[in-house]
């Protein structure tokens, strides 16, 4: 036999606020309505639902066992409610994101915590990639969302860019280097130092031969090539190597005390770090509220690397 949950839902109401006219208040409904329905189930199951005559109303064995059962429906409606409005809030669900190692590594899990300690219930799903392969990724609808360095001249058609941070690099080291004890160094005391190179494919390795080339500097020896953000930092705190880094990269890693940016002024590259997502697409609310938030974090961090770059970096 069928029993309509919404019955079930108002039998709770009435054994749970002792009597018609209070379940009704409950449920916002007329008490001649609840009457009806538990006339019209008590007809259907033939059995009583409550005492006849008795005052104030006293549940049946049946009666009970049903509005049990009218109680898990109305969590569980309740539960679906909450679940409905974090998703359509872009409070719960999921987030796939992409982008390229050292500013994911170095900047954006950064933001990433600060996001997941504000809304627990948005998982994460991070990758790593640079722009061929986040751009193919977003066109099959493996990532909602890819944030990488570009040029607004490079946006294929299909997909939107939102620059959320100009490039800018440093001559990055330990800052137990030699040249980071000096107060003043002539720009051919850099020479002397074995690099740091990021993999070849990256736009990084490109910007690296151009900032030694500008700086007079076209004969450099190589003595570690590629690896992660946290292993080029290991290799920098053990020995004299140099490197070319995002200073926003740079800049969220001091308190670490692990690395530190000489003040030699470079040619800052002609990309901008941005948003990249499918414009033909809906944006799905979690993603929404993500993006929002890496735009808010990034606005505030602009801001002070432009403050903390004028005052110990781009001195010279």
């Amino acid at each position: 036999m069928y029993i309509d949950p919404n019955h079930l839902r108002i039998l709770a109401a009435i054994v749970d606020s002792g009597g018609l006219s209070e379940g009704a208040a409950a449920l916002n409904k007329s008490q001649p309505s609840l009457s009806r329905t538990v006339a019209m189930l008590e007809s259907r199951l033939g059995s009583r639902l409550f005492e006849k005559g008795i005052r104030p109303l006293r549940p049946t064995e049946l009666c009970l066992s049903l509005a049990e059962q009218g109680r898990v429906i109305g969590q569980a409606s309740e539960a679906a409610r909450i679940a409905a409005e974090l998703y359509s809030g872009g409070k719960a669900g999921t987030a796939r994101i992409a982008g390229t190692p050292i500013f994911m590594d170095g900047v954006i899990s950064y933001m990433i915590a600060s996001f997941q300690s504000a809304f627990p219930d948005v998982a994460i799903q991070q990758s790593y990639g640079y722009f061929a392969e986040l751009s193919e990724q977003l066109k099959t609808g493996n990532i909602d969302l890819a944030i990488c360095p570009m040029r607004g001249d490079d946006i294929p058609e299909e997909l939107s860019f939102e620059p959320i941070l100009r490039g800018r690099n440093v001559i990055a080291c330990a800052p137990s280097h030699p040249l980071a004890r000096k107060s003043t160094f002539r720009l051919e005391d850099i020479a002397q130092y074995p690099w740091i190179a990021p993999p070849a494919g990256s736009p990084l390795y490109a910007d690296l031969k151009n900032a030694l080339e500008i700086v007079g500097i076209t004969d450099f020896r190589v003595s570690f090539t590629g690896g992660s953000l946290a292993a080029i930092l290991r290799i920098m705190s053990g020995s004299d190597a140099l490197t070319v880094l995002p200073y926003s990269v740079v800049f969220m890693q001091r308190p670490s005390n692990m690395v530190t940016a000489l003040p030699v002024k470079l040619e800052h590259p002609d990309r901008q770090l941005g948003l990249l997502w499918r414009n033909d697409r809906p944006v799905r609310p979690a993603v929404s509220r993500f993006q929002k938030f890496l735009k808010g974090e990034f606005s505030g961090l602009a801001d002070r690397i432009d403050v903390r770059g004028r005052e110990a970096v781009w001195r010279r």
